[in-house]
């Protein structure tokens, strides 16, 4: 198994958004068909967490349950900072996905989502002294964790724990120059300190494989042939110091085009770098809602809201003008889910607490309820 600091093929499949059936359990038919075209050509890296509900124990009966161990990588993560009272609780989580995974032990175990509030909980649970145990009883191979902040506090993590082997970052050529997100900051800095980089977002939730048409005619003049989301996975993997670029695959479909381009990779030339130039000019002259759907929010809201749901189907009106379109995505992505309408807002501020992308969502949520009317 190629490891840190070794060549390994630079796609990871992210289980984070894995598809589903008509009734909302995972289409474990359809996974285990991901899981073995994945292998078959030769990538190995999948990567999980403990708070993505179900994922650990779909991919314990779409992958541990069907491959030897020694032939694939994972990756799970620990959030202390979700409903723990106590350390009790948050090393709970670690037995938790051991059980769930049925991995017998990890490769790759992050802290997760360290940044602001949540970094203080990491330090107070003692959860770097605990990780270091379980790495010394040969549980986890390797520890890191990933982040969504700012460069300066990824600075003073990276200082004050510099047993951290390897970083995980939002990283795609939409947030590059990003001031909310500052994906070349946080980059810089991971690099500086000399740690490898694990990247999550490249497709920024999948808005840059179905991006607006002025911008996606940038890449279509380029390559007429390339898939947009390959962009966008190939900006990423180009990147020095990458041990993986995770995709959030949920199709079997989305699963051939990835490794269609991974599978032999070749990084982006001079040439295609100057069009993902013109493609963040195209692209920043375009407001919308950087939101990437990891619904951190709808742990908090008190009110139930579909806040990311909200997102999306406003930035589908604002990208595409197409408010039939729109209000269709509005009532099926918050009310078809069981959540209350943006106008249910109190505007209590927790959510953004939480929000890895720092949005404003109140007052962005304000705004879906005058679009939408609810």
């Amino acid at each position: 198994m190629a490891y840190l600091g070794e060549e390994t093929k630079k796609l990871g499949f992210g289980l984070m958004r894995l598809p589903k059936l008509d009734d909302g359990t995972f289409d474990l038919e359809q996974v285990k068909q991901m899981v073995d075209l994945f292998m078959s050509k030769g990538f190995t890296y999948f990567d999980t967490a403990w708070a993505y509900p179900g994922s650990e124990d779909a991919i314990r009966q779409a992958l541990v349950e069907r491959y030897p161990r020694d032939k694939f990588t994972i990756a799970t993560k620990n959030a202390a900072w979700i409903n723990c009272k106590t350390r009790e609780d948050a090393v709970a989580q670690f037995e938790t996905s051991l059980r769930q995974t049925g991995a017998g032990y990890f490769d790759f175990y992050l802290l997760h989502n360290l940044g602001m509030a949540r970094t203080e909980v990491f330090d107070r649970f003692k959860m770097w002294d605990f990780v270091a145990q379980k790495k010394h009883e040969g549980l986890i191979k390797h520890v890191g964790f990933s982040f969504h902040s700012t460069p300066k506090e990824l600075d003073e993590i990276l200082t004050a724990h510099p047993e951290a082997e390897f970083v995980q970052l939002q990283i795609n050529w939409a947030d590059w120059e990003n001031p909310a997100i500052q994906s070349r900051g946080c980059y810089e800095v991971a690099r500086k300190h000399g740690k490898p980089v694990v990247i999550m977002e490249p497709i920024k939730g999948g808005m840059l494989a179905n991006p607006p048409e002025e911008v996606a005619a940038v890449f279509k003049a380029a390559n007429a042939e390339a898939s947009l989301a390959s962009w966008a996975i190939r900006f990423a993997a180009s990147l020095d110091g990458v041990i993986t670029v995770l995709s959030g695959m949920s199709t079997l479909d989305q699963m051939r085009d990835n490794v269609s381009y991974m599978e032999d990779f070749k990084p982006l030339s001079d040439a295609e770098r100057a069009t993902v130039t013109e493609a963040q000019k195209v692209l920043a002259g375009i407001p919308i809602i950087p939101c990437t759907v990891c619904n951190y929010c709808a742990k908090v809201c008190p009110q139930n809201i579909g806040i990311s749901g909200s997102f999306t189907a406003y930035n589908v009106l604002t990208l595409y003008r197409d408010k039939a379109a729109a209000a269709h995505q509005y009532q099926w992505l918050v009310a078809g889910h069981g959540k209350q309408f943006a106008g249910a807002c109190v505007k209590c501020g927790k959510c953004e607490t939480v929000c890895p992308q720092h949005i404003p969502i109140r007052a962005n949520l304000v705004k879906v309820a005058k679009a939408f009317g609810k």
